[in-house]
């Protein structure tokens, strides 16, 4: 079952192919990529001392919001749009780049592709026949044939309308390569507006057509607000991090769809009972050997101290889990701290070696009695042969005001 799932090795976990994952241990070369605004930059990794040289970057048509490789590790696909969280805006494209082996520099491929609304996510299905791409607003899902060449080619139009939730937020095809999985998050109460319910959409999936299967949304969808999922590499479990409420669930996969039981339930946080204001759970990544998962803890809330806005606390961290090879079962060990504010997104190497956190935002913090400034950076972590991750470095990043939004690694 281990195909897609090991080109980034964690995007990278979500996306790693086989010819991918031992041309990269013969080379020992992987690339890291890395958005803030509308620049994607692209950084040498060297594995072995656990260190990033920036080497280049390019610039997209518009802000960089999620990347996805073509499974023969040749191509990157990038969404970019200026909207955002809380605005819809008017600019979003899906553009195409080769991936030079050699060095990792990316070359735009083929003509930018206009799309209707801001694109979160993107991803191919198993063969990068297609790739779908996931729209927060409206709640939406397209899919794009891929030319032999590399290119984007024209939207598959779907026969029938599809049920797409509220705030799409990640859409991944499974490994059979029949099922996709659009993850919708809701959003919470707010402003005398009621909570909106998430849902996990399932859906068959054929040659790029999307024909709808079932909700699965429990107790309505009220009080479950899923994010980011992953499929374990070898056994029949996926796992969803609920971004609102903090917690990693597993569900059992039977011929493509997920079940609609809950196998287990596990809190994300060092202390559940302590919330703070934008506390929430984000990316969840398996590891390549099917026996570690990692789900990132963010909170950015603000108080005012002294008129400057300072990071009001909470926990900024990779919780990882021991995984039972028999029953799927998560076991918290470890949360390592990323050293930075907002851990948006992060990537394990094709080798599951490194772990390398994008701490998305600058903002200031109290620390004793002064106010200092914590930028955004890339944190870097080996990982043990237990699983567990131990803090190598980190290096701050100059995102120009923007946030460090994506970032992901490719084994050259």
């Amino acid at each position: 079952m281990t195909d897609v799932r090991n080109l980034w090795a964690s995007m990278a976990r979500t996306a790693l192919v086989p010819e991918a994952a031992s041309t990269s241990a013969r080379s020992g070369r992987v690339a890291l990529y890395a958005g803030a605004g509308a620049e994607l930059a692209h950084y040498e990794v060297d594995v072995a001392n656990a260190t990033l040289i920036k080497r280049g970057a390019v610039t997209l048509p518009a802000n960089v919001q999620y990347a996805w490789p073509h499974q023969s590790g040749h191509y990157l696909y990038v969404a970019s749009s200026n909207g955002g969280p809380r605005a819809s805006g008017d600019k979003h494209y899906a553009s195409a780049f080769r991936i030079e082996l050699a060095t990792g520099a990316l070359t735009a491929r083929g003509a930018v592709v206009p799309l209707h609304a801001r694109p979160i996510h993107l991803a191919t299905d198993i063969p990068s026949a297609h790739v779908l791409i996931a729209y927060n607003l409206p709640s939406s899902l397209t899919v794009h044939r891929l030319n032999a060449d590399g290119t984007l080619g024209n939207e598959v139009q779907q026969p029938a309308p599809l049920d797409t939730g509220i705030y799409a937020h990640q859409v991944r095809v499974d490994p059979s390569g029949r099922c996709a999985v659009l993850v919708t998050r809701g959003n919470s109460a707010a402003g005398g507006k009621p909570e909106d319910p998430g849902a996990l959409k399932i859906f068959d999936y054929r040659d790029g057509v999307l024909t709808n299967r079932s909700s699965f949304a429990p107790h309505g969808g009220y009080g479950y607000g899923p994010r980011h999922l992953d499929f374990h590499p070898d056994g029949p479990w996926l796992f969803v991090s609920l971004e609102r409420q903090n917690k990693l669930c597993a569900y059992k996969l039977q011929d493509g769809p997920v079940e609609p039981q809950l196998l287990y339930t596990r809190e994300t946080l060092i202390d559940a009972g302590q919330q703070r204001p934008s506390q929430l759970a984000g990316t969840l990544h398996v590891h390549p050997n099917g026996r570690t998962l990692y789900v990132a803890n963010r909170a950015s809330g603000t108080t005012e101290v002294a008129g400057q806005k300072v990071f009001a606390g909470g926990e900024n961290n990779i919780a990882v889990y021991a995984v039972d090879p028999a029953t799927g079962e998560p076991s918290l060990i470890q949360h390592a701290d990323t050293r930075g504010l907002q851990p948006r997104t992060f990537a394990l190497d094709p080798s599951g070696r490194l772990l390398v956190v994008a701490n998305a935002i600058s903002l200031k913090v109290q620390d004793l009695a002064h106010v200092i400034s914590v930028p955004a950076s890339l944190a870097v972590f080996r990982i043990g042969d237990d699983g567990r991750l131990d803090y190598v470095r980190k290096y701050d990043v100059e995102a120009g005001g923007s946030t460090l939004f994506w970032m992901g690694m490719v084994g050259l």
